[in-house]
């Protein structure tokens, strides 16, 4: 090694390495879910269901059309995985709800991400919730405003 410092990496090098890393985590979600039998925009939607959430605000979540939504909730619904509910507020919205169902076969999917599971093994504790402390300080400026 010549007597040189090692720079730090440039912003580049590092939003280079988080989309590198965001896309093999996509894919791996991806495949998991069809395991399941859902396309990717169907597991990032079923996903997304942590309460009812209104299809438009799904739309917005996923960043497409509100009628892109309409069929992609009715092939889960058909499935049994969410069901649509009016609003208690104002009964001309309807809100999305994952069933019981749909909360499980999302949690398997996530759960059978054995690549990025694999990925992380191979961070030590210390090193996870160092890296879990950086993401969260990023994660407000990079997430989508409604």
């Amino acid at each position: 090694m010549t007597g040189t410092t090692s720079q730090p990496p440039s912003k580049a090098q590092l939003l280079e390495l988080v989309a590198a890393l965001g896309t093999a985590q996509w894919q791996d979600f991806a495949a998991a879910a069809a395991r399941h039998g859902l396309t990717s925009v169907q597991a990032k939607l079923l996903a997304q269901l942590k309460g009812p959430v209104p299809m438009r605000g799904l739309a917005t979540l996923l960043t497409c059309d509100a009628s892109n939504v309409t069929g992609i909730v009715d092939r889960l619904e058909a499935r049994g995985l969410v069901r649509r509910e009016p609003d208690p507020s104002d009964r001309r919205v309807k809100n999305v709800v994952a069933t019981d169902e749909g909360h499980e076969t999302i949690r398997r999917v996530r759960a059978e991400m054995q690549a990025t599971h694999s990925a992380l093994d191979a961070l030590d504790e210390a090193e996870r919730t160092t890296l879990y402390g950086l993401l969260d300080r990023l994660r407000p400026g990079l997430e989508h405003r409604a």
